[in-house]
Formats: C-alpha cells, sequence, structure tokens
C-alpha cells in the first residue's frame, strides 16, 4: 500500500459522445454530452453531502483538473453544484490522458482493420504497448508518479480513466496487467484516505 498521507478525491470526467461510440479519445479534445454533465452534477452533489456531514472547507483542498475540455468542464459543473466559483480551480498538464497516438478517434474494432498487428499486441501487452506516436500505460505512470506522490494538501481531482486506472495501480498496488483493463465509472468518485480506497 502507498504512503501517501494527503486524502485525494479523483473524478473521472463525464460522458461524451466518443465514450458511447467507443472511440479511443486520448488527447482529443472531446466535450461532455447530456449524460456526462449529469453525471458530473451528480458527483458534485455527493461532495457538497459530503462537506456538509463532515465539516469539510473548500480552502481546505486543492481543486486541479486536466487541462482537457472533457474534464475541465465536468470539475466547472461540479464546483456549480456545490455553491462554488466555476472558475476556481487550476488546470494541470500532468493529468491529460494517455495518448493513443494515431488511433485516436478511431474504435478498436476500426484499429483492428487498419493495424491487426498492433491490435495484437496491445490485446498481448496493454500495459506496454505503445500505440503508434502514442504513450503506454507504463509511461503514464511514470508520468503521473511525481504528481501523485508530490500532494502535500488534501486534493479534489478531475482527470480520466487512464489517470484514474494508474493512480490505483500505485496506491493499491495492483499487478501491472490488471491496470489498464479496470472498469472506472464516470459517476462515482475514487477515494483515498488514510491508506485505504473507496467508491462514494
Amino acid at each position: 500500500m502507498s504512503d501517501l498521507k494527503a486524502t485525494l478525491y479523483l473524478i473521472r470526467h463525464g460522458e461524451t459522445d466518443w465514450n458511447v461510440e467507443g472511440r479511443l479519445q486520448g488527447t482529443k479534445d472531446i466535450h461532455l454530452n447530456e449524460k456526462g454533465r449529469a453525471q458530473a452534477a451528480r458527483n458534485g452533489a455527493t461532495l457538497a453531502e459530503l462537506f456538509v456531514s463532515q465539516g469539510l472547507d473548500e480552502a481546505g483542498f486543492d481543486w486541479v483538473a486536466s487541462p482537457l475540455t472533457r474534464a475541465r468542464d465536468t470539475m466547472e459543473v461540479l464546483r456549480c453544484q456545490m455553491g462554488f466559483d466555476a472558475k476556481a480551480y487550476r488546470a494541470e498538464s500532468l493529468l491529460r490522458e494517455v495518448s493513443f497516438g494515431d488511433w485516436e478517434g478511431e474504435t478498436l474494432p476500426e484499429v483492428k482493420l487498419r493495424d491487426p498487428d498492433g491490435h495484437a499486441a496491445r490485446k498481448r501487452d496493454k500495459w506496454g504497448f505503445l500505440p503508434p506516436n502514442g504513450e503506454s500505460y507504463e509511461m503514464l505512470s511514470e508520468r503521473i508518479r511525481p504528481w501523485l506522490y508530490g500532494l502535500e494538501r488534501d486534493t479534489i481531482c478531475v482527470a480520466h480513466g487512464g489517470i484514474t486506472r494508474v493512480v490505483r495501480g500505485m496506491l493499491e498496488n495492483i499487478p501491472s496487467a490488471e491496470i489498464p483493463i479496470a472498469m472506472i465509472p464516470q459517476d462515482q468518485i475514487y477515494v483515498w484516505r488514510e491508506g485505504r480506497a473507496e467508491w462514494i
């Protein structure tokens, strides 16, 4: 288990149309759909209830998001739902989603048709596979490590499925082969507090 001392609330951005279509988003700037905005509001309501029940204060947290629009919009909807200034957070470039390189915008069936060897290689090793001009999950883990273990304050973060997978992997000591296939919901919040993980 991790020795991370800060409490971390980690939220995946809400749903996009590309999520629904199964397209690899990666670093593409895709907007939330209506369901995604509702998911963000739901997570904001959950946090608002938690703040009241536990006597938490906005100023007690670092508020940070991926610079990609879907994460920033999620943060802004969430903060509005809590009654806070939508823009009072910071963007962190290290939190951008894992890059799928030349595959971004395609579905996996489309990738399989165009690049069958690459598709097969990814199936064999999702952790170490490097898409053409992209990034592996192993590389993503190394990218995010300095941010995660550099947290000095309790933090509320909005990022991506890939980010949440590798953070969970590091904090919970999940085997690397299992990290890229973990299901990450968009309507729940991952919480790491005092050496334990939970979803709310």
